[in-house]
């Protein structure tokens, strides 16, 4: 099946990687590191599948040991790890809920414990549920999403900064739909504008400490949250719009994650929001 053919499909939330048809190219298999993050060590969230599995892979094969923090124990996180150790290095697995502000500290606690440190964090895990009008985006969907996109950023981020130092690395996940917006997608699209500004905000003020913080924020993405937050007949179509006329995979925005994580290739780059849209244009 070709990457502009995908027949209508539906999952419960958060969505199992292996259920997708087509299966998401996600771990790597044809990248080759070039020991760009040697002896780094890593936190990401979201990290057990879509566009955290294939950083933690991508930065395992560069060197790095990794941890990633995900909502519950699943298959699609062991496979990670599976994957991850493959490479030679050590995968911590986090499961919890990151709208939970004590777990939020404590996935940084395991990775200091399990790791010895902490050099790049990844801060990318996410929910969304699309609405059909403003009508229906209730009290309770607004704060979870911001509970899980923007807050578990700051949180960790918080938790983590006295363990980052001269050469560490931010990077942070956002979306095109904090560019322009969404009609369906109101409290995520709030939430990736919300971490796009933050990211600008905060590559300023850790400048003096020699940390960089930076940005991805990737058009449509084909990953779990996908099949299991979208009706069929859009998942179908989904991607459709961009001028490449497919959805990105998780495999083609990895790279971006190393390049932005290594010293040796983006020493020059903070606060920059790298947004990789399948051809086209940045909004605004």
């Amino acid at each position: 099946m070709s990457d502009t053919q995908r027949p209508p499909q539906q999952q419960e939330p958060p969505g199992v990687t292996e259920e997708m048809e087509p299966r998401p190219r996600d771990t790597m298999d044809d990248y080759e590191g070039h020991g760009f993050l040697a002896g780094r060590r890593a936190l990401i969230t979201g990290g057990d599948s879509g566009i955290g599995r294939a950083v933690a892979i991508a930065f395992a094969k560069e060197g790095a040991d990794v941890a990633i923090a995900y909502l519950e124990e699943d298959e699609d996180a062991k496979y990670t790890a599976s994957r991850v150790e493959a490479a030679g290095r050590k995968c911590v697995l986090l499961p919890g809920d990151l709208a939970d502000a004590q777990h939020c500290h404590d996935v940084v606690t395991r990775t200091l414990d399990e790791l010895g440190g902490l050099d790049l964090l990844v801060n990318n895990a996410a929910v969304q549920w699309p609405v059909d009008s403003p009508e229906d985006l209730t009290d309770e969907q607004w704060q979870r999403t911001f509970d899980v996109n923007m807050h578990s950023y700051f949180r960790v981020t918080a938790a983590a900064l006295p363990h980052l130092g001269e050469g560490s690395s931010i990077i942070n996940t956002g979306s095109v739909n904090g560019l322009r917006g969404n009609k369906s997608l109101i409290d995520y699209s709030a939430t990736k504008g919300a971490i796009h500004a933050w990211t600008y905000s905060m590559a300023q003020a850790l400048a003096d400490r020699g940390i960089r913080v930076n940005c991805v924020a990737p058009g449509p993405v084909w990953t779990p949250l996908i099949p299991s937050t979208f009706p069929p007949e859009k998942v179908e179509k989904f991607g459709s719009q961009v001028p490449f006329n497919r959805a990105a995979h998780p495999d083609d925005l990895a790279p971006s994650y190393v390049f932005l994580a290594a010293d040796r290739l983006s020493s020059y780059y903070s606060g920059e929001v790298i947004a990789a849209l399948g051809g086209e244009t940045t909004p605004g």
